[in-house]
């Protein structure tokens, strides 16, 4: 049994001018309602998973389902938002970095910082999406019994998440999974006929 974690492509928002915060969140809306951009060829290791998955699951955002659809037209995928990337953080008093500017992804690793140290204003908590992304790999498990081969076409961070609980569960792959767009990591569950969700 198989179960392949892939980050979807490349955003269609290519928007990389400096902003103050409070244009950040207006980026990132942008950023959630955007597709990706179409490659002329992708790695053949996705390729040849998502091909041959019997079942493709994605987020409910845009560019998982997009993503999903370049890699394997006419299929018909599971989206579910149970597999959503994880939130950003807002601060509490934006005021006080009124006049700073730095480009989106600037923002994004700042936040993403302070959100693993425990900072979580209006947004899921870092405790919180591990308990997400152990039910979400308790589901693909479930697919993967079910159907022996299951692939998500998902998001950096949480793709990482799941593929830790994966490895809680004695499942065997590499240790990274999403860090690079069109990004495929499978993992494996060795000479079991059923594979335990717990």
């Amino acid at each position: 049994m198989e179960i392949s974690l892939i980050r979807h492509g490349k955003s269609q928002l290519i928007e990389n001018d400096k902003i103050i915060f409070a244009e950040f969140k207006k980026w990132v809306e942008k950023y959630d309602f955007n597709g990706v951009f179409e490659e002329t060829t992708y790695p053949k290791v996705t390729i040849e998973k998502v091909a041959t998955a019997k079942v493709v699951v994605t987020s409910d955002l845009k560019r998982s389902i997009i993503s999903a659809s370049l890699l394997k037209p006419k299929t018909k995928t599971i989206s579910d938002p149970l597999f959503r990337e994880t939130e950003l953080p807002t601060l509490a008093n934006p005021t006080i970095l009124f006049n700073v500017k730095l480009k989106p992804n600037n923002w994004a690793v700042i936040l993403r910082l302070l959100w693993f140290s425990g900072y979580s204003i209006e947004c899921e908590s870092f405790s919180k999406a591990k308990l997400r992304a152990k039910k979400a790999s308790q589901q693909l498990i479930e697919y993967a019994n079910e159907h022996e081969s299951v692939v998500l076409v998902g998001h950096g961070f949480f793709n990482m998440l799941i593929a830790k609980e994966l490895r809680k569960m004695g499942w065997k792959g590499k240790r990274k999974a999403g860090a690079k767009h069109w990004n495929c990591t499978t993992y494996s569950a060795l000479n079991q006929s059923r594979v335990s969700q717990h």
